[in-house]
């Protein structure tokens, strides 16, 4: 069901902060922000040779990045997002396991411009794992 991974989402008090250790301490070439409301996160992208580090920011207290924060002040892991073949068939697929899907079960724009999913931590080892359409 999954393909290779997409990116790798570190939660950060600062994106501002985030990106400029990544640029000064690796050299890293870091994207230009975007506001993700729907998501309630501001993101930027580092670019890897086999994938990529999303680097999220809470937009408001509402943010679920806020509320990860409050556990994690200095921020840290938050997901893996995986490209699959086909969103929806991964999607029944992982629901008939008896999975969950966090928020509705439709899935919505991502920050690449692809229909994304999320899957609830209890139901994958702990972690939040993201699916995007390849």
């Amino acid at each position: 069901m999954i393909g290779s991974i997409n990116h790798i989402a570190i939660a950060v008090p600062d994106l501002g902060v985030a990106s400029a250790q990544w640029r000064e301490r690796f050299g890293a070439v870091v994207s230009a922000p975007q506001r993700l409301p729907k998501h309630g996160v501001k993101v930027v992208f580092i670019a890897a040779s086999n994938g990529k580090i999303e680097l999220l920011e809470p937009l408001d207290d509402k943010s679920p990045i806020g509320k990860f924060l409050e556990r994690n002040p200095d921020g840290g892991l938050h997901h893996i997002c995986f490209d699959v073949p086909d969103l929806i068939a991964s999607r029944d697929q992982l629901l008939a396991t008896g999975a969950r899907i966090l928020g509705s079960p439709d899935p919505e724009i991502g920050a690449h411009g692809k229909p994304v999913l999320f899957v609830h931590p209890k139901d994958l080892t702990g972690s939040l794992i993201e699916l995007q359409q390849a």
